[in-house]
Order: structure tokens, then sequence, then C-alpha cells
């Protein structure tokens, strides 16, 4: 490399090296993964942390929830941010908290300590992830981008399932007698390793705009209201849904409202205005919201019915997912590297269809063998309801993101990650009401009706989001320079 190679500002329009352009796609996975398998693995582990720590119920309930509403507090305000401040550098910064979080939460003495060491984890991971996919769109060429991320899908898809399994297996050995400790230090060495890489490959420069300002007023508004919901969202159905959690759900719809109004009166709006009068960003905004609140609520309903309603253990409830691990996997593949720039519109639609029939499947699979049901009897409809979300992924990035320019991608992609965590949030909240609700106090045949109305309410949902692709293009476009 040049001298003056190495000190040009590298622009959004200037693709890396092929090597350098893996090698930071390596980073950002790496960091997607830890988000996601740390997202779910404390969850198994809070039996063995309350005691050992001590703790109430609702001391665990926010040990194991500290992590995501603080992600999902960070999310949109840190999407702005690496476009004002630079994306490598909130990338490292988020990367290392992240890290050091970790350690924090693994040597944690009291509940008190963990909670705010899972708390620090979150926001670092929101400063981390938002920058990631925008990081990755900058050293990639357009036309290469979709075959670059052609692995992602996959890999997220078997991480998701794999937390729980991870997490189970450490329990299990306790290396060092360190019980569920575990399961956070093993975050430290790999977030060392893509931290110190990150250092070597990311790009200096992706389009950051220097004049950018931040609108303090619109941060506050949009956090404030975040908080207010994302909150009662966590706690409401652990305490029975008293009215101060439907206070600060009113209070939150108004903040939305005055955050709306102060961004169109803003110099330096949180977020980019053009992106709101792109109708493929808007639409598949709120198909995202409709998918991800069914999938999220989904994935909860098959895990309480097996391990609380069927008594399986939790290695025996993550094998039993592994077929619709292996769908998404699948059709992610075939959808980032054929189905969705063949298909666009119609792509879509298809895994749209083909996740309701798979919902509907486990629907009928649950009340035709209720309690004789096994893993074996339940992996067709799984397989099938995989397979459909996972040719879903890759077109709806593609609508979202795909023409957003260097000054959009970074809101966008944070828009993005908010509205799958929050869309996430209230689906487990809602529909996870509704299936405590109906099966009361567990049984096998309470927790199996319960399940059932959660899937067709689940496959209804996405049925309704089917009706929304229609206002989405034939085909996703392309950002040019």
């Amino acid at each position: 490399m040049s001298i003056n190679q190495q000190h040009a500002p590298q622009t959004s329009t200037t693709p890396a090296p092929p090597r350098t352009a893996w090698l930071v796609l390596a980073v950002v996975v790496l960091a997607d993964l830890m988000d996601l398998i740390d997202s779910s693995i404390a969850n198994l582990a809070g039996p063995s942390i309350r005691a050992d720590l001590g703790g109430g119920e609702v001391t665990v309930q926010w040990v194991l929830s500290a992590y995501t509403a603080a992600f999902a507090l960070g999310l949109v305000t840190s999407g702005r941010l690496g476009d004002l401040l630079g994306r490598r550098r909130l990338f490292l910064l988020g990367m290392t908290g992240f890290t050091l979080a970790s350690l924090a939460c693994g040597l944690a003495p009291d509940p008190v300590f963990l909670i705010v060491a899972r708390t620090v984890q979150g926001l670092c991971g929101s400063v981390m992830i938002p920058q990631g996919l925008a990081l990755v769109k900058v050293v990639f060429p357009p036309q290469h981008l979709r075959r670059a991320l052609t692995p992602v899908g996959p890999l997220m898809g078997l991480t998701t399932v794999g937390g729980p399994l991870l997490a189970g297996w450490l329990l299990h050995l306790d290396l060092f007698g360190s019980q569920w400790r575990s399961i956070f230090l093993v975050n430290v060495p790999f977030g060392v390793a893509a931290a110190l890489l990150g250092r070597r490959v990311l790009p200096r420069h992706g389009g950051e705009d220097p004049a950018a300002r931040l609108d303090l007023t619109g941060v506050g508004l949009l956090t404030a209201a975040s908080a207010l919901l994302i909150v009662p969202l966590i706690q409401g159905r652990d305490l029975g849904w008293p009215v101060w959690t439907y206070v600060m759900m009113a209070a939150a719809v108004v903040l939305l409202a005055l955050f709306v109004v102060s961004q169109r009166h803003s110099a330096h709006p949180v977020i980019t205005p053009s992106l709101l009068r792109k109708r493929s960003f808007v639409v598949g905004l709120v198909i995202v919201a409709g998918f991800h609140a069914s999938l999220s609520a989904f994935v909860l309903v098959v895990n309480l019915l097996l391990q609380q309603g069927m008594h399986w253990t939790p290695l025996h409830t993550g094998l039993a997912l592994l077929p619709w691990a292996l769908g998404t996997a699948v059709a992610v593949l075939l959808s980032g590297a054929v189905l969705a720039e063949k298909l666009g519109r119609a792509g879509l639609r298809g895994g749209l269809a083909v996740a309701v029939l798979g919902l509907l499947g486990l629907w009928w699979s649950v009340a035709h063998w209720g309690a004789g049901i096994t893993v074996w009897k339940l992996a067709p409809a799984l397989l099938l309801t995989g397979f459909g979300s996972g040719l879903v992924f890759v077109p709806l990035v593609d609508f979202i993101i795909g023409d957003a320019t260097a000054e959009e991608v970074g809101t966008g992609a944070g828009l993005l990650n908010a509205v799958q965590q929050f869309a996430g949030a209230l689906g487990v909240a809602a529909l996870g009401t509704v299936f405590l609700a109906r099966a009361g106090h567990p049984s096998v045949p309470s927790s199996l009706a319960a399940a059932e109305l959660v899937f067709v309410i689940a496959a209804g949902l996405n049925a309704l989001t089917l009706l929304l692709v229609g206002l989405l293009p034939r085909h996703a476009r392309r950002a040019h320079g």
C-alpha cells in the first residue's frame, strides 16, 4: 500500500481490497454472533444465578432482561452517532466495552452488580451492532454485497438455537467450578480477538458527515419513549399488568408523537428524513415488525410448551428446534445466492406464505399428537416454518436498506435493528401473555391448548404481513455512488 493510499480518506464509494473486505465481514459477523448468543444464553441460567447470588423473582427478571432493554434503548441513537462520530471508532469502542462488561458479568459478586454489568453490556452492544452492517456495505462493492452476506443468515439462524445449547453444555461442564459464570466469560477471548483484528482491517472512513450534529432534544424524546415502552413490556406480564404499565405505554405514544414533530423542525434530525420518504424502507420496516413479532413469539412459545408444559430439558428443547434452524439456514443460502435477486417481491411473498403454512402445521401437529408429541413429529412443521422464515430475511434487508446512501445507511441499520428488537419484545409480551393466561397453572393439556392458540395467532399475523408485500416495488432498488 502506498503512502497516498494509506492516508487518503476512504469513502463509502471506494470498496476495500477483497481480502480486507472479507476480514471486515468476519469481524462484524463475530460481533453479531456474540450479541445473538448473549441475548438468549442467560435465560437458561436464571435459576443457577439466583441460587448462587440470591435475590427474588423480580431481581432475576432484571438480570435476564437488562441486556435486551439497554440494547433496544441505544440502537437508533447509536446508528446516528456512527454517522456523526465514525463507524470504526464506535464499533471498536462498543466491542471493547462489550468484552469488559462480559468479564464483569462473569465476576459479579451480587445481583445488583450483575444487573448493572448486563445493562452496560447491552448499551455497548447497541453501540457496536448498528455500525457493523454499515461497515460491510462500505467495503464491498454493491454487486458483491449479497454474495458477501449469503453465509450470514445461516450462521445467525444456527446461533439463535445454538445459544441455549451452548448454555446447557457450559452449565453441564461447570468448568473450574464456574457454574453460570462461564456463559459470560466465554465472550472475553472472542471479544479480544475481534477488537484486535478490527483495529487492523476496519476502514477509517466510511462516508461520515463531519458537518452533522446530534439533535439532543430528539435523542431525549426517543430514549424516554423507548424506556417507557420497553420497561412495561418486560415487567408487565410478571406483575399482572398493573395500571402504571398502561400509563407508561400511553406516555410512550405521546413522546413518540412529540419526537416525530420535533424531527420535522430539526436542523440535524436523529433519523435521516430522506429514509422516511422511501416507500420500500417504510413498508419494509412495517413488514419487519409483524414478521419479528410473530417469530419471537413462536420461539418463546415452543420453549414454554416443551420445557414448562412437556417438562423437556433445555438441551432436549434446543435439539427439537434444530430442524427450524436447518430450514432457516438452507433457505437464506438459497435466497442470498439466487432467489432474492431473481424473484424480488415474489420471493418475499413466497417465504411468508411458507412460514404461515409451517405455523399452521405446528398447530395441527400439537392438536393431533397432543401429549404424545416427539422431536420427530414436530420436525416437519418446524423445518417448513424455518424454511419460510429464511426466505424472508435477505429480500427484506434488500428492500429496506438496499438503496440507502452512505449518509442513510447507519441510521437505516440502526432503525432496522431497533424495530426488530421492539417488535420481538412486543410479540413476546403479547403472545407470551396469551400463552400463560390460557395455560394457567402449567399442565400438559392446558399448555398444548395454549400453544395451539398462539400458533394460529402467529400464522394470522404473518398472513396480515403478507398483504403488505404488494406495496413494495417488484424488485429492490440499488443505491449507486
